[in-house]
């Protein structure tokens, strides 16, 4: 069920096949930036309860940058050909933006500086990789790749979240999980959590990629198809795989505390490793071991292709 507002104005969706409009994408990122902060944020006066818009001014945000205000509409405009870096920096300060929020920032700004080619074929897992997953025991591990694309599994990974090699390729994707698949509502605690990382993870790919037909595919069937989705993309929130805690409830052993980190690939920044892993001696460890218990005939390790 949808709970937030909707954005007045829609958040347009691209068409199978379409590229995500790099121009739109910048000012929508600007602007939702810009909303979410109000003077007494920034140390500025504040004069009077009637405001026109939420948060910030045009004025208001060009000040705190030291930069024009006709300098910083025509880049909210989605006009960055020109943009310096260090313009960049000085919005980036003045919107209070984290790590990753700067980061896309500048994909979407200066795509010269970012572009790499997309390519349409599968991503392939290194061989000697798929081995080391594989021979993890006893937690949970796998690959994400672009699009939230899930590569490869270890077989605790299958005990924990379901048994993915019996999905086709195709919707090995946590974003189609999460979002069409109602057993991920009920396998994950703070649904509305994992739903926005989720969302925070493709908004980088598509800063990054946005000519990537099949990312613009799956956004657009995803806002066809759900409501949740919708509201989340529209946000432009934007997120890096990192670490943190996920609270589960297995149908099998119930409610599990699993801590996750991320290993990018240094050698290929768009692959992942991830792991989960419970304090030991906790009540959630000894979940994770009947689970290994009892998961040798029941799932299988992740070996396709695709």
């Amino acid at each position: 069920m949808n709970t937030g507002r909707m954005d007045e104005r829609p958040e347009p969706v691209p068409e199978p096949g379409q590229a995500l409009d790099r121009r739109a994408e910048l000012s929508e990122f600007l602007r939702t930036r810009r909303a979410r902060l109000k003077p007494e944020d920034v140390g500025l006066p504040y004069f009077g309860r009637h405001r026109r818009v939420p948060g910030l001014r045009r004025e208001e945000l060009a000040q705190l940058a030291g930069v024009s205000v006709a300098y910083y509409t025509r880049l909210e405009q989605g006009n960055g050909r020109n943009v310096s870096a260090e313009v960049l920096d000085a919005i980036a300060r003045a919107l209070r933006l984290t790590d990753a929020e700067h980061a896309h920032l500048t994909h979407l700004a200066k795509p010269k500086q970012h572009k790499k080619k997309t390519s349409g074929r599968p991503q392939q897992v290194r061989a000697a990789l798929r081995q080391l997953v594989d021979t993890i025991d006893g937690i949970p591990a796998y690959v994400v790749g672009r699009r939230s694309e899930i590569l490869i599994w270890n077989r605790m990974a299958a005990a924990v979240f379901g048994d993915w090699s019996e999905l086709p390729p195709q919707e090995r994707n946590w974003a189609r999980m999460v979002f069409l698949k109602p057993e991920y509502r009920d396998l994950f605690v703070d649904w509305e959590g994992k739903a926005a990382d989720i969302v925070g993870y493709l908004r980088m790919d598509a800063g990054c990629h946005p000519d990537d037909p099949r990312l613009s595919s799956l956004v657009g069937e995803l806002s066809v198809k759900n409501e949740d989705f919708r509201r989340l993309w529209a946000a432009h929130d934007v997120k890096e795989k990192s670490h943190g805690v996920k609270r589960l409830c297995h149908p099998l052993v119930g409610e599990m505390t699993l801590f996750f980190e991320t290993f990018r690939l240094p050698d290929d920044q768009e692959q992942s490793v991830i792991t989960y892993h419970a304090e030991p001696g906790s009540a959630s460890a000894e979940a994770l071991r009947l689970l290994a218990s009892w998961g040798t005939d029941a799932t299988r390790a992740g070996t396709a292709t695709q």
